[in-house]
């Protein structure tokens, strides 16, 4: 498979992850009747001041660009994990299914909550087993999902 093959076929496979993350996330939120996060929100709006690029706007247009933002970045993140995981294809093939996708939800996962914990804005280590399994299960989800549309274009 050429690199840009690779590239196309991973930006494919993280996107459906990320389709597959965002309906467990919302499969969680209807069961526990949770609301959804505003951590993404928050992250962009201290990243977007910090590099001098404030979210122009009264209260109001600030708060829906960064409703729009918050979950525009996590989609970036999916597809940007994808297509690491679409250009390592040939090392993922060389390990156990199971371990391979749940390598790929690893690094969505750490993609994800690291910069969350940098900001201070979440401490994992506070975390409780619910708050726990609401991060693992989605990211388990886009790990499976992803790494299974990749083995699916393989062929």
């Amino acid at each position: 498979m050429t690199f840009i093959r690779r590239l196309l076929v991973g930006a494919v496979a993280g996107a459906a992850g990320t389709t597959a993350l965002n309906a467990a996330t919302f499969v969680d939120m209807a069961a526990r009747a949770r609301p959804a996060s505003d951590l993404p929100q928050q992250a962009v709006d201290v990243l977007a001041s910090k590099t001098g690029h404030p979210i122009p706007g009264g209260v109001e247009e600030k708060q829906n660009r960064l409703a729009g933002l918050g979950p525009l970045v996590g989609a970036t993140t999916g597809v940007g994990i994808g297509v690491l995981a679409g250009l390592g294809t040939s090392f993922l093939r060389r390990i156990p299914e199971p371990v391979a996708a749940l390598a790929v939800a690893t690094a969505a996962m750490i993609a994800a909550d690291t910069p969350l914990a940098g900001l201070r804005l979440t401490n994992p280590k506070s975390w409780s087993a619910t708050e726990w399994l609401s991060d693992v299960v989605p990211h388990v989800v886009y790990g499976t999902v992803t790494y299974a549309t990749l083995q699916a274009f393989a062929y």
